[in-house]
């Protein structure tokens, strides 16, 4: 079974809801905490992946797993200024170990789809 948590400042409600339509029927259980108890689960080995949402994709979204993870294990797959393609995604998963991920809310119809295809590989 994999396990996401919902972190970040922003539409962790919305989030859920949109991750649980693309996970379906899928053996993937997600939960929504604060970004502390979010970063400690990835840490502690309780959870697999962190996503969350804010509006610059990097601080609300992933200060927190960024300071308990390390910058190693995150990644910001949109800011304002840029989100990233599904092929850079990917490669940040597959190839890079990232288990953080963080964007600004208004690409969460973008990114999710992409994050969900990887992930759940």
């Amino acid at each position: 079974m994999i396990k996401i948590v919902i972190g970040g400042q922003m539409g962790k409600d919305e989030i859920n809801a949109d991750l649980k339509k693309l996970i379906g029927d899928n053996d993937v259980e997600v939960t929504i905490k604060n970004d502390l108890d979010a970063a400690m689960a990835i840490q502690n080995g309780e959870a697999d992946y962190y996503i969350g949402a804010c509006e610059t994709g990097a601080g609300g979204a992933l200060a927190m797993a960024t300071a308990l993870l390390g910058s190693d294990k995150t990644v910001t797959v949109a800011s304002p200024s840029k989100v990233l393609s599904e092929e850079q995604i990917a490669d940040e998963i597959n190839n890079k170990g990232k288990v953080a991920f963080g964007f600004t809310i208004n690409t969460k119809d973008t990114v999710l789809p992409i994050l969900v295809k990887y992930l759940m590989k």
